[in-house]
């Protein structure tokens, strides 16, 4: 007997959507550095785009929007994500008198080995995202018959015309009834943190599905604010009763978070590391198996943490099940070549839970 969910609002198989950026990624090979690198492996990534790809790879019906210039840099990336089952068809492919720079952005990554840590350049300002004019996009019609729609603190960063457009998604969202989830993804390239926060807390009031505690103001006291927030103080790697403290804040001031989830991560070295989370949910707060892994490309571990989520709620698992499928979707994305977990077998993740490392026969 499947386990009842009630985050999901519908009783039929979900339909997922998606709004944010889709960038070209370099990366010098075998771990080079890219001030001596002649060639690079040439990829896609984006965090919206990497979690609706890792979820159409799962079988999710997985819809993207986003804004590429139309020349062979902004096609080829939305073909990677049709290669990858994702519905494109609210695409925008821009001319230049729409996005007048008509670029893709571009981010470079240095992979880390042993002690030496992944390293990632962004070169995305002015890119097509950025300089579209999004009051002309019809959100009824983009967000007709779809469920859920997901959300990060990246895309508001990029430019106010992205920041005006995610507010009036949720508040569309919220009145056609979506279920929302929401990634805080804080990036200091693009925006300071206080700026971030103040933006991120004014989504909380249409999120349902909260993944990280970051950034967001979580005030001990509203009006006085040198008292402090209450996340001050709290550890990276949080004890469970911590955790636990933190997430019960966010409930009483955000009674319409239906649930928190935030994965912990144990950098041993840069090419090592160990993976946990909690999770808040229907009056609980659970803990995660601890994973450690050597990785491959660490890059859109989170997103996969997200997706992996979003799917366990989606198809009903029980709450240990959910965040445990979670981390393991992370844990396997590690062992990926890409931004994207491209992982189409639920199984291997759910034999990943168990812990079972066995060949496949």
């Amino acid at each position: 007997m499947q386990h009842s969910n009630p985050i999901l609002h519908g009783s039929h198989s979900p339909r997922f959507i998606t709004f944010g950026e889709i960038m070209l990624r370099l990366t010098p090979p075998n771990y080079g550095k890219i001030r001596v690198s002649s060639s690079f492996d040439a990829s896609y990534g984006g965090s919206e785009a990497n979690i609706a790809l890792a979820l159409a790879n799962l079988g999710v019906d997985s819809t993207f929007f986003t804004v590429v210039p139309n020349n062979s840099l902004g096609k080829s990336a939305i073909r990677m994500l049709r290669s990858n089952d994702v519905h494109c068809t609210p695409v925008i492919l821009s001319t230049p008198e729409e996005t007048p720079t008509h670029r893709l952005g571009t981010y470079y990554l240095e992979t880390g080995y042993g002690i030496r840590p992944s390293k990632v350049t962004y070169d995305r300002r002015h890119s097509a995202i950025t300089e579209y004019d999004f009051s002309k996009v019809d959100l009824d019609w983009l967000l007709e018959g779809m469920d859920w729609l997901h959300l990060s603190g990246i895309t508001p960063a990029l430019s106010p015309s992205c920041a005006d457009f995610i507010l009036a998604l949720l508040q569309k969202a919220r009145e056609k009834n979506l279920t929302v989830s929401f990634d805080g993804n804080f990036r200091s390239t693009l925006w300071s943190w206080g700026a971030a926060r103040d933006f991120c807390t004014r989504c909380l009031p249409y999120v349902d599905v909260l993944l990280g505690i970051e950034p967001y103001h979580l005030w001990k006291d509203e009006e006085d604010h040198s008292k402090g927030d209450w996340k001050d103080g709290v550890p990276l790697q949080p004890s469970y009763e911590q955790q636990d403290e933190i997430f019960d804040h966010f409930i009483e001031r955000y009674p319409n978070l239906r649930c928190i989830a935030r994965h912990v991560r144990y950098a041993h070295t840069g090419s090592e590391n160990s993976l946990m989370a909690y999770m808040w949910y229907q009056g609980h707060t659970f803990e995660s198996k601890l994973f450690t892994f050597n990785i491959l490309d660490r890059v859109g571990g989170g997103d996969a943490f997200a997706s992996g989520l979003i799917y366990a709620m989606m198809n009903g698992y029980k709450p240990m099940d959910m965040v445990n499928f979670a981390v393991a979707s992370s844990v396997i994305k590690h062992t990926i070549q890409g931004d994207g977990n491209i992982t189409d077998d639920p199984e291997s993740i759910r034999a990943l839970m168990s812990m079972s490392y066995d060949i496949r026969r």
